[in-house]
């Protein structure tokens, strides 16, 4: 039950790192790498993709030496962290900016709403969350089919 309650709390922790880096680094000090991914252009990379391996470093040592040690609480919350990485991954890239067209983005009122969330912060609105720390007043926005 522990590991389960590391694991979640991490993913959902994650979230409120990615706001506060959002918020505060990607749109503050760090612009620079992330300014490419409010632009258009049809690189299949961008120097905003540098934020993924920034993540990744910390939640893959963690669960590397986590499991070296039994699997004690390093692992769970690496997993929590690359979790929360990879939803980040299918709702940002897949869903949202469409890098590889698996989904689509208006079957599922969930879905519509992060998307429309994200679609407003490149339009220059200040939702700086992604998977839940939006404005949920786009849970009451009427879509078009």
């Amino acid at each position: 039950m522990l590991q389960f309650l590391l694991f979640i709390g991490a993913l959902l922790f994650m979230e409120v790192v990615a706001w506060f880096t959002h918020k505060y680094v990607m749109h503050g000090f760090l612009w620079v790498l992330h300014k490419d991914h409010h632009m258009t252009h049809s690189k299949r990379f961008e120097k905003n993709d540098f934020f993924a391996l920034m993540f990744a470093l910390p939640s893959f040592l963690l669960m590397f030496f986590g499991a070296k040690a039994e699997f004690d609480f390093r692992f769970w919350i690496g997993l929590g962290i690359a979790t929360y990485g990879i939803l980040y991954f299918i709702f940002h890239d897949l869903l949202y900016h469409q890098r590889i067209k698996l989904f689509s983005q208006d079957k599922n009122k969930y879905f519509r709403t992060v998307v429309k969330a994200h679609g407003d912060h490149h339009a220059g609105k200040k939702n700086y969350g992604f998977l839940f720390m939006f404005p949920w007043k786009y849970f009451n926005i009427e879509f078009k089919h």
